[in-house]
């Protein structure tokens, strides 16, 4: 049995980032926690097909995962490349394809996956926004399983907690071997658990993703970029990049813009709502 508390802190559970191995093939946390988003994604989809007004066929999102999964892979790479590394990655280029190493952007992958959804709609004429709903109800599981590979990986951790704080954890790999802020935790807590339950009420319990289509992917936007900022201010800043000249972290930053996406989809989704209300409807 793991031992919950030492000396006022958290245990860290020393699991190890490998899960488990085949032969010389390691089977890593990181990687299930990718295919479990991916094929969780897939299966509640495919459920949500057969309810009547679908927007999606069973046929569609069998192709559509496949385009969502190169646009998390690309652009989570892309964007670690040009968002925490470029420099690094500038002067040996070949890293860049050295996925085995780690090195992957949230804020990447978004991108991949938004284009992947704009791409995939006007190829098979499908509602873009109504898209976008239903795919941003289900990202939050993509991001718990993230964030819990982070945690099993030791890496990504927060600042240094007050002094005895009981929710402090040491992690292995910090060189300072001081208690932090376990700060995966709360990211998976917060943009794992808490929004997907938000997400799901709202898909199911009200009328939005019907009378408003793109709202939900908007509150999913900015549910996220709430999340992140406020964990931020307890996360420890990348090494090599640190805090900008007015305290902000590059994940901070990155998120910010994403609420003027957040409100644009919203927006669309109210006015959609607004001319139903004018057509009696």
């Amino acid at each position: 049995m793991l031992e919950l508390f030492t000396l006022g802190t958290l245990t860290f559970p020393d699991i190890g980032p490998v899960m488990f191995s085949l032969g010389p093939l390691d089977i890593r946390w990181y990687s299930v926690a990718y295919i479990f988003g991916i094929v969780f994604a897939w299966w509640y989809i495919r459920r949500l097909t057969k309810r009547p007004g679908a927007v999606m066929s069973a046929d569609h999102i069998d192709d559509f995962i496949t385009w969502a999964l190169f646009g998390i892979i690309l652009g989570g790479r892309i964007g670690y490349v040009l968002f925490y590394n470029f420099s690094a990655y500038l002067k040996d280029p070949v890293a860049i394809f050295r996925l085995w190493d780690g090195g992957m952007s949230f804020h990447g992958g978004f991108a991949g996956v938004v284009l992947a959804v704009i791409f995939y709609a006007r190829k098979h004429k499908l509602d873009l926004m109504r898209i976008s709903d239903v795919v941003a109800i289900v990202a939050p599981i993509g991001l718990l399983t993230g964030r819990l590979a982070n945690f099993i990986n030791g890496e990504l951790w927060g600042r240094p907690t007050a002094e005895g704080a009981w929710y402090g954890m040491i992690f292995p790999s910090d060189p300072l071997q001081v208690p932090r802020h376990p700060s995966q935790l709360y990211e998976a807590f917060g943009e794992g658990i808490i929004l997907f339950i938000i997400l799901q009420f709202l898909y199911h319990k009200t009328r939005i993703a019907k009378d408003m289509p793109g709202a939900l992917a908007g509150i999913f936007i900015a549910g996220y970029g709430l999340v992140r900022i406020l964990v931020e201010t307890v996360r420890q800043p990348d090494a090599h990049l640190g805090l900008n000249a007015i305290g902000l972290s590059r994940g901070q930053m990155l998120s910010i813009p994403m609420f003027l996406l957040a409100a644009w989809l919203i927006s669309k989704g109210w006015r959609h709502r607004s001319a139903l209300k004018a057509k009696g409807k």
